[in-house]
């Protein structure tokens, strides 16, 4: 199963976060917004089908996700959880703790925002649409 998000990037994007990575519906973002890599996301994870939802809250699924910008692909993959609630109707975060709010969409991710590579942050930096795929095995 997936679920496709569409945002872009913004003048702020530095992606600097080390433990989160997210993606907002605000239409801005400032400074201090280090983990976020898109704004103007046409979807969030009220959105998301609840049948994904359902197999994100399987312990032991994976889910993986994948960010496009020009001509860079950069991919996070972690795990579900029970507690997660798909329930933020602003903004979505993938996270390498085990931390959960209404907003996780994966939680013990293998990667942050800090931890992508930088030319594909500075595309988003330049304002390049970002599409991210996430899948759920």
């Amino acid at each position: 199963m997936e679920e496709v998000v569409h945002a872009r990037g913004h003048e702020h994007v530095t992606a600097q976060h080390a433990s989160t990575l997210e993606l907002t519906s605000d239409d801005y973002l400032t400074p201090a917004g280090d983990c976020i890599i898109g704004i103007e996301a046409d979807r969030t994870p009220a959105d998301f089908d609840r049948g994904f939802v359902a197999a994100c809250r399987d312990a032991d699924a994976t889910i993986t996700a994948t960010f496009e910008a020009d001509d860079h692909t950069e991919t996070v993959s972690g795990r579900g959880h029970p507690d997660l609630e798909f329930a933020n109707d602003r903004s979505l975060v993938c996270r390498t703790s085990e931390y959960v709010d209404d907003r996780t969409v994966m939680v013990e991710g293998d990667a942050a925002a800090a931890d992508l590579d930088r030319e594909f942050v500075a595309a988003l930096a330049e304002g390049a649409d970002l599409r991210a795929v996430f899948r759920v095995e």
